[in-house]
Formats: C-alpha cells, structure tokens, sequence
C-alpha cells in the first residue's frame, strides 16, 4: 500500500522548493512533475507529497493536515528553521496526553504541525 497526500497550490513550484526544504531532514526529493503535479517523494514507506495546481488560493481551514515528527525534542528550534523558509507560526507549544506540538502554516496558508510524542520527551 502507498500513501499519497495531494496539497492543493496555486504555485507549485514554489511550494516544491519550501515542502522540500522543510523536508530535508527526512530526505524528500522531487519524483513525477507533469502540469498540473508535481510529486515530493521521502525513502519507503513515506508517503509521497503531491502538489495539484489549482488557480484558486486556500480558504478557510485544513479538513487535513501534516503531523511532522523530526525527532528533535526543540520544537521551539524546529518551528524558528520553517519560518526561516517561509513558513508562519500559527501557535504557541501546545500539549495533550504527552504529546507536544506547534502549530505552522506553508507559504499558501496549508496549516501543519511540528509535534513530538510522548516517547520523545526528554
């Protein structure tokens, strides 16, 4: 089974070199790119991210969103390099049932979280 999350943008190009950035740390590369997709690709089993041209901007909130563990306790640290890319803080560190997580938002508005699980506390 593959998992495939498609990200509706008005730029694709420019999200591909954010979401590649912010990626970086688990090794995306660009894969399939014919108008109107471009797909994101991270080592098995990640799942791919497809970006759709759409000519509309987002509106109102995500139904779906990115959870991003990178393995770094410092989600203050972690949240600081994605807005250095383009990202915008939408939260301060929040926590549930262990869980730790900050709320950001790509370059076209997507939103999406930097979390850590209970595991990972130090």
């Amino acid at each position: 089974m593959q998992i495939v999350v498609t990200l509706d943008c008005v730029d694709t190009e420019a999200q591909a070199n954010f979401w590649l950035a912010a990626l970086a740390p688990l090794d995306y590369q660009r894969g399939f790119h014919g108008p109107p997709y471009l797909s994101l690709v991270g080592p098995t089993p990640a799942p791919t991210l497809l970006l759709q041209h759409v000519p509309e901007p987002k509106q109102g909130k995500n139904r779906m969103h990115l959870d991003l563990d990178f393995g770094t306790a410092d989600l203050t640290s972690e949240a600081s390099r994605l807005e250095r890319l383009g990202a915008e803080l939408l939260s301060d560190e929040m926590s549930e049932h262990g869980f730790r997580w900050i709320v950001l938002a790509d370059p076209e508005g997507n939103e999406f979280c930097v979390f850590n699980p209970p595991s990972s506390r130090p």
